[in-house]
């Protein structure tokens, strides 16, 4: 269960421009790559029209999956379950004309008892990257919703999102995002890197839509790269990419250990110093008291996917293992299989080709055959793929790009295969 100042960055033989802006995009089909595509069976796709944006969430014996479709000026937010191999109807849960659409910045859902939150970002003001997080919120006791609940109360025009939730208690959430309310102060707007930095910061959101106040974990962190959060024990461990004064962005994590919340810590020290978000965050999965981390980094123009291991809950974390061997962009998930395995999905380039690869990999370093999920585009509108384990079964859920026209693709994936 798992739980944009930009820069382009020079990736080994290949330049690929990271930003939170949308491009033109190409048209990329899905298709059998090689032997190993057999073991992938794609599911009926739930959405319609333009679709974007999916976001998976397991619990022990259920599949949740979030998505947005835009409708002429309107986003709709719709999220539906996975019941005997086949999605539901898709169930309605907000729509607006003023939403905060990115291809990086994405809605998220969880679910705890039968509570169900689900989160979405609202423009706040006319400048481009002011918006809010909005949450709306099943009660399994009224059996009514909530919307639009505001997550944070500093009141300012600023940028907030990239958002982690996981359930807490027995039926309260909790909620991690970045929060632009001091970057106001260098009125420079999201491109300017030299101004005050964006925060981290958390609350506990109950199934009655009230919450805990507000606290803040990190008060100098990247710009735009996505949060990861997990929970062992109940308690939320999370992960997100750090920003220190002298602009090393590498990957740190926070965990509720013994009731008060730790310090920031290096996951590892990669020691990657650029000057701006490169809009690529950290993915985090637990089995018992394990937890596994996976990254991307680019020190000195070679770009990496690293994967590492904690066997204290998150306290420490082993030497990282690097697990792709071709060029790659990033965009990772994970989930762990056992304490000592863990399946990495990413998006590397092959020849002419742009894939969605995962692969088996062990805590000593044992690494199995990769195996293609899918083609997709280098383009950013084909957003970040999705891994999640319910019961024996992976899924995976990603945006197919196909010329103005985005949909969503979902795949189940023989896990004895991997």
């Amino acid at each position: 269960m798992k739980f944009l100042k930009l820069i382009p960055i020079l990736f080994v033989g290949v330049a690929i421009l990271v930003s939170c802006k949308n491009v033109k995009k190409k048209a990329i089909t899905p298709s059998k790559i090689d032997a190993t595509s057999e073991i992938v069976a794609l599911l009926e796709n739930p959405s319609s029209g333009n679709s974007s944006l999916p976001r998976l969430f397991g619990t022990e014996n259920q599949l949740f999956m979030s998505w947005v479709e835009e409708k002429d000026s309107i986003s709709v937010l719709y999220f539906s379950t996975l019941e005997n191999g086949k999605w539901t109807k898709p169930f309605e849960v907000n729509s607006g004309n003023d939403w905060f659409i990115n291809w990086a910045d994405f809605p998220t859902i969880a679910e705890n008892n039968g509570n169900i939150l689900v989160s979405h970002l609202q423009k706040s003001a006319e400048d481009k990257y002011t918006y809010d997080v909005k949450m709306d919120l099943f009660s399994a006791e009224t059996k009514t919703w909530k919307k639009d609940i505001l997550l944070h109360n500093d009141g300012t025009a600023s940028e907030h999102g990239f958002v982690s939730v996981v359930p807490y208690g027995k039926s309260s959430f909790y909620a991690i995002w970045l929060d632009g309310r001091n970057t106001v102060a260098g009125a420079d707007g999201h491109e300017a890197h030299g101004g005050p930095p964006m925060s981290l910061r958390g609350r506990v959101v109950h199934a009655d839509g009230s919450m805990e106040p507000a606290v803040e974990l990190d008060n100098r962190v990247c710009d735009c790269c996505q949060t990861g959060m997990t929970s062992i024990d109940g308690a939320p461990l999370l992960v997100y990419r750090d920003r220190s004064a002298a602009e090393v962005r590498d990957i740190a994590r926070i965990g509720l250990f013994e009731d008060s919340f730790s310090a920031p810590h290096p996951v590892y020290n990669d020691n990657w110093k650029i000057s701006g978000c490169p809009v690529n965050g950290p993915v985090i999965d637990a089995y018992k008291n394990n937890a596994a981390v996976a990254w991307f980094t680019a020190v000195n123009n070679i770009s990496k996917v690293q994967l590492a291991f904690s066997k204290d809950k998150g306290k420490t974390f082993g030497a990282p293992i690097q697990v792709n061997e071709n060029k790659t962009m990033g965009r990772v998930d994970v989930v762990m299989t056992s304490e000592n395995t863990a399946i990495v999905s990413w998006v590397e380039n092959i020849g002419d080709e742009t894939l969605i690869r995962a692969m088996r990999v062990s805590k000593d370093g044992a690494k199995a055959f990769p195996v293609t999920i899918s083609k997709t585009s280098f383009e950013r509108a084909s957003g970040f793929p999705q891994l999640e384990i319910v019961g024996d079964s992976l899924y995976a859920a990603w945006t197919n790009v196909d010329g103005d026209n985005n949909s969503i693709k979902t795949a189940s994936i023989s896990i004895k295969s991997l």
